[in-house]
């Protein structure tokens, strides 16, 4: 009888692995069995789950673990964005916290880097389901990519005294970086299923994303998580303040708490509860408005990241970090003379002549010179001091880069001195340029193929050197160099060096009791 037993046991454990086998395009992960879509060369999942729907009574909550379905739920569309001003593609909803992604493993056992994209969009808007962050080019280059949503605008960072109240670490806000976290953290424990390699995790974001990416290098939070970064014109090394600007745009958690004051006065709700009974759809939310940004929480960011830097309390990992040669056009400080120096004057007081001396205007225009400076404040500063700091305290390479690929612009035409926009650089990454487009020339195509192998290499490595490509050395504070990325990859001193270091001083002014009293 008990052999009879015995045997029935193997069989219904048989049966059971039986019934379990996973098909093609199938994977185990956190809360259950997923289907992707298989092609020739790569399996693509889209929609996966990495947390719980952060709606009802976790809406202005830390994401919590992902719920557990049953059968195999298919993993082939695009979940909807998260709730923003405008209509993404795949639809927006308050049920966000999901992610894809594009490997082209045939097994498990590989171990291949992984690419993880954090899109930009102001803190404010932003999808993975945008063709422009299409994973497949660059995942046919050898990597796991992965692109991960999270709340943005104010769902994704309202700061309350009632939110801090209730949090176990009496801090509230960024809750669109802690979702980013649990999407790292997801990855941490799902990607080997996907052929990927856990601790060979590099993360890279344009503008928003790339604020992300620094300050992700820079919490304690992701220890373990991340073991390269990279950033596309982005970077939050500026002080606080209260008044905001584009690089100066971070406030403390007193302050962001004061900002969800005065949001919940202009709804006329009495507190958080009342909040959250609202529909998402009928929530306002944008960059008008406090409650839509990151904070120095003390928490994710623990302080002012230029301090942490020069501390060297960071993650000491290898970044190769850069910016566009004309971000100043994306974000203008004035159309006429007179309001850029209006502008410069209001931003930066007693610094404003020094700089505009630095940044000179033409006789009656806002030309490119005067237009770096709103380049370098954004993001030109931020970069090559990430550079600077990370070099002088940490023991990882940097890599710096300044791309300057556009359009040949007629001679004397209003256009003639443009050079490349703020997110410009995105598609070229991607490998997602139209070569059919008439606008997209050889010379495109040929740079998107250099960096791509570029940043390929570096999630490979920790370095983007290779065959094929001119050599890129690592940033020094000795012979700081950064690579020009346009109709060649050419290597060159740092932009416009002597103007950043008269914005240097304006900053190392900010962080001074006086700079930082005459901020408020």
């Amino acid at each position: 009888m008990k052999q009879i037993n015995f045997l029935l046991l193997l069989v219904a454990v048989f049966l059971l692995g039986a019934c379990t086998k996973l098909q093609p395009g199938q994977v185990k992960v956190e809360g259950g069995i997923i289907q992707g879509t298989v092609t020739e060369d790569l399996t693509i999942y889209k929609g996966i789950p990495f947390a719980a729907p952060p709606v009802g009574d976790l809406r202005w909550k830390a994401p919590q673990p992902v719920q557990k379905w049953e059968g195999v739920k298919q993993t082939v569309d695009f979940a909807p964005a998260p709730m923003q001003g405008g209509n993404p593609a795949s639809g927006k909803s308050e049920d966000c916290l999901y992610l894809n992604v594009w490997t082209p493993a045939k097994s498990a056992k590989e171990k291949l880097p992984v690419l993880v994209w954090i899109y930009g969009g102001g803190f404010s808007f932003g999808s993975t389901s945008d063709p422009v962050h299409n994973g497949e080019h660059l995942a046919r280059k050898g990597v796991v990519l992965v692109s991960i949503a999270y709340r943005v605008g104010q769902l994704g960072f309202l700061a309350h005294p009632e939110l801090s109240a209730e949090n176990p670490n009496g801090v509230s806000g960024n809750y669109g970086l802690l979702d980013q976290i649990a999407g790292l953290q997801w990855i941490k424990n799902n990607i080997a299923a996907f052929g990927g390699d856990p601790n060979k995790v590099t993360i890279f974001g344009e503008s928003a994303g790339a604020i992300s990416v620094s300050m992700l290098c820079a919490s304690p939070l992701t220890k373990g998580l991340i073991h390269g970064a990279i950033s596309q014109s982005g970077g939050s090394f500026g002080p606080t303040r209260p008044t905001t600007y584009p690089g100066e745009n971070m406030k403390t958690l007193e302050q962001a708490e004061q900002d969800g004051v005065t949001y919940l006065q202009r709804l006329g709700a009495s507190s958080i509860s009342d909040l959250r009974n609202i529909e998402a759809d009928m929530l306002p939310q944008g960059m008008g408005m406090g409650g839509g940004w990151p904070i120095v929480d003390g928490y994710v960011i623990p302080d002012d990241q230029y301090k942490l830097y020069e501390a060297g309390k960071y993650n000491d990992i290898p970044v190769l970090i850069g910016y566009n040669s004309d971000e100043g056009l994306s974000f203008p400080a004035g159309r006429t003379p007179e309001e850029f120096v209006e502008s410069v004057q209001r931003r930066f007081g007693p610094y404003a002549d020094s700089l505009l001396k630095a940044y000179p205007l033409t006789d009656n225009a806002v030309k490119r010179q005067a237009r770096n400076l709103m380049r370098d404040a954004a993001f030109g500063w931020h970069t090559w001091s990430w550079a600077r700091l990370q070099t002088k305290t940490g023991q990882s390479k940097v890599f710096l880069y300044y791309f300057d690929q556009h359009a040949q612009r007629e001679e004397g035409s209003r256009q003639a001195d443009h050079g490349t926009p703020h997110g410009v650089d995105v598609p070229y990454v991607f490998k997602n340029l139209d070569p059919n487009n008439a606008n997209t020339t050889q010379s495109d195509l040929q740079i998107s193929e250099i960096m791509a192998t570029y940043w390929t290499n570096f999630a490979k490595n920790g370095n983007p050197n290779g065959e094929g490509v001119t050599q890129w050395p690592a940033f020094t504070n000795e012979n700081p160099q950064a690579m020009y990325l346009g109709p060649d990859a050419r290597v060159g001193s740092v932009p416009d060096e002597s103007s950043l270091n008269v914005l240097d001083a304006y900053f190392a002014w900010r962080r001074s009791a006086e700079g930082a009293e005459w901020a408020k």
